[in-house]
Parts: structure tokens; C-alpha cells; sequence
């Protein structure tokens, strides 16, 4: 049995800006906790190969995925496709899970 513990993941910047802690990393999938603070933003990009689902724990934000915006809160759900370009802005401290299939990688990670 594999179970890690949210205390125990070291944390560390993704290429796009944000501040995970991932607890699982297969050659299938991964799951991270990442966290934005109040009026922090990832940087925009896409992923050519991952698909992600972001899901919000506590915090709001603005979520824009290919120039469609919504605001987000917790126990909402986002799906980000392969080739989607996505940024997400902390209105108030905000922290969700983003699962990636195939795993977060950060050569799969795309800027303008």
C-alpha cells in the first residue's frame, strides 16, 4: 500500500510558477496540492501531452482556459484538455489538486 501524507511532500515550483507538493507520481498519472497566494497567477501555458483536472479546496479564483474565464471556488472542478492554454489567478489564498495524465512533466509545459 502506498499512502503519502500532504506534511511529509516536499514542495517545489512548477515551470509555470505555482507551488506543489506532489503525493503520487506514476508512469500513468500524478496528483499534487498547489497552492497560489491572494493575487498570485500562474503563468499562461498548455500542456501538448497531460490532461489535468484541477479541483479547489479552499480560496477563489479566476480560471481562464483558451480565453473562456470563470470565477472558481471550493468543490469546483476544472478539466484542462491536452493543447488547452490555462491560467489560474488567486483572488484570496487558494489551494487545489491538480491530477495530470500523463504525469506533470516539466517538458510538457509550453509558454507563448
Amino acid at each position: 500500500m502506498d499512502v503519502t501524507s500532504l506534511t511529509g511532500a516536499e514542495p517545489f515550483t512548477t515551470k509555470d510558477g505555482s507551488t506543489i507538493r506532489e503525493l503520487h507520481h506514476t508512469a500513468l498519472q500524478s496528483l499534487a496540492e498547489a497552492r497560489l497566494p491572494a493575487g498570485g497567477s500562474t503563468q499562461r501555458h498548455y500542456h501538448a501531452q497531460t490532461e489535468e483536472i484541477y479541483f479547489l479546496l479552499a480560496g477563489e479564483g479566476e480560471l481562464e482556459i483558451d480565453g473562456e474565464h470563470r470565477h472558481v471556488g471550493p468543490g469546483d472542478a476544472a478539466l484542462i484538455p491536452p493543447g488547452a492554454w490555462h491560467e489560474i489567478t488567486a483572488t484570496s489564498d487558494l489551494s487545489f489538486l491538480c491530477t495530470c495524465s500523463p504525469p506533470y512533466s516539466h517538458d510538457d509545459t509550453f509558454f507563448a
